[in-house]
C-alpha cells in the first residue's frame, strides 16, 4: 500500500508536482520497481537536485516525466505527474510531444551518443525549432547560430555546419544545451550533464547551465551523484535509494544536518571529510566508504532497504518500511532512528 501523499497534486506556485510515482520494468527474474512511490515538486524558477548511487531511480524519474519509458519492458504503473496544471500521464501522445522538447527539455548524459552523426549540429538544432516554433528553415538556421554563440561555441557561423564527430565531447555537450534551450523551456532536466567530460570542462558546463537557467528564468531538475555539484547548483535536494526518496530538505540543511544514515554516509565520503585513524595521523586523509552493497531491486529485504549497511539498525528496521516523515520543519527523512 502506498503511503499517504504528503503533497497536493498541484500545489500553488509549483510548476511540476510528482505524486506517488511508480515505474516498473518487467524482466525474466520478475518485476523491477525502479521508482517506488516518489513524490517531489519544483517551484516555477526553482532548482532541485536528485542525488544517489547509480541505479537508485534518478534517471528513470526524469524519463517518466517526459514519458520516455520504453514499453515494453517498462511502464509507469501509477502516480501523477502534474505539470502546469496538467497531468502528463493522462495526456494523449500527440499533446505530450508538443510539451517534450518544447516546454520540458532534457540534457542527457552522453552527448556523443545523443546527437545524430549524419546531420550537422545546425540541422539538429533547427529541426527542434521548426517542429515546436513553426519557424522557417532560414529562421531556424539563424536561431541555431545564435544559440551556439550563447552556449560559448566560438565561430558559431562556421561550427553550425559541423557534424558531431568533428567536435569534442565538451563542444557536443554545449550543442545539446543549445538544443535543450532552443524553445525556451519552462523546465530543464539535466541528467548527469558532465559525466562524460574531462574534469577541466565540467566546471565550464555547470557554470554555463547555471547562468542560462538564471538568465532565462527556467526551473531546473539536476540529476547527479556529485555532492559538490549539488551544493553549488540547486536550492533543494532529494536523496534517493532503491527507488525511494529517503531524505529531502533545502540544500544547506542537507549539508549542515544530514539525518538519514545513507545521506550521512554520502557526506562522509566527500574529500575533506576524513575519518580519524593512522592515515590521518600520518597526514593522509582516509575516505569513508559506506559498507556493503545496494540490495537487488528484485530482492529487497522486508523493512528498510538500507538496513544491512546501517550502523543504526534496530530489529524494527527489519519489520516495516520507515515512512517519509518531517523530522523538523521542511526536513523529511525515511528513518525510524533519525
Amino acid at each position: 500500500m502506498a503511503e499517504p501523499a504528503r503533497q497536493e497534486a498541484a500545489p500553488a506556485g509549483r510548476l511540476l508536482a510528482i505524486t506517488d510515482l511508480v515505474t516498473e520494468f518487467r524482466t525474466e527474474e520478475g518485476v523491477l520497481r525502479a521508482v517506488d512511490g516518489v513524490s517531489l515538486s519544483i517551484a516555477a524558477g526553482g532548482k532541485i537536485g536528485l542525488i544517489g548511487e547509480s541505479g537508485c531511480g534518478k534517471s528513470v524519474t526524469a524519463l517518466s516525466v517526459l514519458r520516455l519509458i520504453p514499453d515494453p519492458p517498462g511502464r509507469i504503473a501509477s502516480g501523477r505527474i502534474v505539470f502546469d496544471g496538467q497531468d502528463l500521464l493522462r495526456l494523449p501522445l500527440s499533446a505530450m510531444r508538443k510539451i517534450r522538447g518544447n516546454r520540458i527539455s532534457m540534457i542527457f548524459q552522453e552527448p556523443m551518443s545523443s546527437l545524430n552523426p549524419v546531420f550537422t549540429v545546425g540541422d539538429q538544432i533547427g529541426e527542434v525549432i521548426r517542429l515546436h516554433q513553426g519557424a522557417s528553415r532560414k529562421e531556424a538556421w539563424a536561431k541555431a547560430i545564435e544559440l551556439l554563440g550563447k552556449v560559448g561555441i566560438p565561430d558559431a557561423e562556421q561550427r553550425v555546419k559541423d557534424y558531431p564527430g568533428q567536435m569534442s565531447g565538451g563542444m557536443c555537450q554545449r550543442v545539446m544545451i543549445a538544443m535543450a534551450l532552443s524553445c525556451h523551456p519552462d523546465l530543464l532536466i539535466a541528467d548527469e550533464p558532465t559525466t562524460a567530460l574531462d574534469v577541466t570542462i565540467q566546471a565550464q558546463i555547470l557554470e554555463l547551465i547555471q547562468g542560462l537557467v538564471t538568465e532565462m528564468g527556467m526551473s531546473l531538475m539536476l540529476i547527479t551523484h556529485d555532492l559538490g555539484v549539488v551544493a553549488e547548483t540547486v536550492d533543494h535536494v532529494y536523496v534517493m535509494y532503491t527507488g525511494k526518496v529517503v531524505e529531502e530538505a533545502a540544500v544547506r540543511v542537507i549539508f549542515d544536518n544530514p539525518m538519514h544514515p545513507y545521506t550521512r554516509g554520502l557526506m562522509a565520503s566527500l574529500p575533506g571529510k576524513a575519518l580519524p585513524g593512522p592515515e590521518a595521523a600520518a597526514g593522509r586523509a582516509r575516505l569513508h566508504a559506506i559498507p556493503g552493497l545496494v540490495p537487488s531491486p528484485l530482492d529487497l529485504p522486508p523493512g528498510c532497504p538500507f538496513q544491512e549497511r546501517c550502523h543504526l539498525m534496530k530489529p524494527h528496521c527489519r519489520e516495516a518500511m520507515p515512512p517519509l516523515e518531517e523530522k523538523e520543519p521542511g526536513h523529511w527523512a525515511r528513518c525510524f532512528e533519525a
